[in-house]
């Protein structure tokens, strides 16, 4: 999968008459907890250069301090608490970056004050600040008032890093739109210039031709890389039940958009499939879009533009540890009530593949069941001008065999969740995860400024 890094500015903060030793005390406390999570996705920018022992209190470096972050081009801010803090500190960096997420948080106090000495007023000086932040406009996150070394506080910090990563994969995403939607699939339809204008996000037209024509090349040339890929394929995959040489230009369109999409700079796409590529190279390669997912390239099937849009915010919410895949809400289980089949004809990541699930390719579609666990689903989506974030959680429960590529959902109560999709504004097309998400996606549609849809909030109800 490709690597990628959130890079978090933090700015401590202390009262300017409190114990700067004691405050010292805290800050070592919490770098000691946070350099642990996540190391290889996190960079960290302190003010060790800037401030006596990086804990900022007076304002005069305030400047000094957003100059240092503006340089490094940090994607989130950290200011944490040490004590009272300075809540014109906290203002006058936070509201130096209003287009990045803000995290909020100080250390529980150990002990009230007493005429022998004084704490910290940790929490009472975080609830001055974060007011002055309402009143700069600053959008920002808070991590309850809690030990240091709690499990709160660690997934607390955990989840605003995934929401980083969330926001800053969408101000720059570009998504290769690859051919036209299917004329009948007008559910499909979206604003272009709306996502570059309200999310910053970019289309870019890709032909389906092209990569076709860039197919057959590879496949004439039969160079060692094209051959080295259509080996694994086949080792991977039975694939006695299609012709060698469509297996050939399946492998081949996987590599030929490969390379326009890095050369374009997508990180996620939207594809033609069945409408386009059957009548340019004989065979409809939904196995492409599997590949591409295991390289960390996810494409929406049908040329779902918001589909790719939520592939995007799942593979930046698992930190691109394995890929998402967007599935089809097909048929209720037959005989569980509350699970539903999360289906489609042949595009899922191979790597999610159940172990005792036989991998096929017929007629460029793969075939197997995937793995079991927990599912954070979601979809982003718009109507009337406003755009939602669709989301929930299950888990996988065992069901009858398909065909394509397939897992069953279990929720705790489907018939909310079906209501809830059907009054909109999603289609047939939800985009999933392993893991729990849940949180993530709620804090970033915050950021976003989108409706957030809880699937365990009830909604319209059916009749």
């Amino acid at each position: 999968m490709n690597q990628h890094k959130v890079v978090l500015g933090i700015a401590p903060t202390k009262r300017s008459f409190l114990s700067m030793e004691e405050a010292l005390r805290q800050k070592k406390r919490f770098m000691c907890v946070i350099e642990k999570i996540l190391p290889e996705t996190v960079e960290l920018v302190t003010i060790d250069d800037i401030s006596e022992n990086g804990i900022c209190w007076n304002t005069e470096e305030t400047r000094q301090i957003t100059e240092k972050f503006q340089h490094t081009g940090i994607d989130a801010l950290f200011i944490p608490f040490c004590d009272f803090g300075e809540e014109q500190v906290a203002a006058k960096i936070a509201s130096s970056f209003h287009n990045i997420p803000v995290l909020i948080w100080g250390a529980r106090d150990e002990r009230p004050n007493t005429d022998e000495s004084r704490g910290r007023d940790t929490q009472c000086g975080m609830f001055a600040a974060t007011k002055v932040l309402r009143r700069h406009g600053v959008v920002y996150s808070y991590i309850y008032n809690c030990e240091t070394e709690s499990r709160e506080f660690a997934e607390g910090y955990d989840c605003f890093i995934r929401v980083a990563a969330v926001l800053k994969t969408l101000k720059t995403l570009r998504i290769a739109k690859i051919g036209s939607r299917p004329e009948p699939f007008m559910s499909v339809m979206t604003n272009e210039a709306d996502l570059l204008k309200r999310f910053g996000i970019t289309v870019v037209p890709v032909s389906p031709a092209e990569i076709s024509n860039g197919a057959e090349k590879i496949v004439e040339e039969n160079g060692k890389e094209f051959q080295e890929y259509y080996q694994d394929l086949i080792t991977r995959m039975d694939t006695s039940a299609m012709e060698e040489k469509k297996v050939k230009l399946a492998a081949a369109v996987k590599m030929s958009l490969s390379g326009i999409m890095q050369e374009k700079e997508c990180s996620v796409g939207a594809f033609e499939c069945w409408s386009a590529f059957p009548a340019l190279i004989g065979v409809c390669p939904c196995v492409v879009l599997g590949e591409m997912a295991d390289m960390g390239f996810p494409l929406s099937c049908e040329t779902d533009v918001n589909g790719a849009v939520t592939l995007a915010i799942l593979q930046a919410c698992n930190l691109w540890q394995e890929p998402p895949f967007l599935a089809d809400l097909t048929i209720r289980h037959p005989e569980n009530d509350n699970a539903e089949l999360l289906w489609h004809c042949g595009p899922f990541p191979y790597s999610l593949k159940a172990e005792d699930s036989r991998a096929r390719l017929v007629d460029g579609q793969e075939r197997f069941r995937l793995r079991d666990g927990h599912i954070s689903v979601c979809r982003f989506d718009d109507a009337e001008g406003n755009y939602y974030l669709f989301a929930g959680e299950g888990d996988t429960v065992e069901g009858p065999e398909t065909n394509g590529t397939y897992m069953y959902l279990e929720v705790d109560d489907w018939k909310r969740w079906e209501e809830k999709l059907m009054f909109g504004p999603y289609i047939h097309h939800l985009g999933c995860a392993y893991g729990n998400y849940k949180k993530v996606f709620r804090e970033a549609a915050r950021y976003l400024d989108i409706i957030f849809d809880d699937a365990d909030v009830p909604g319209v109800p059916g009749l």
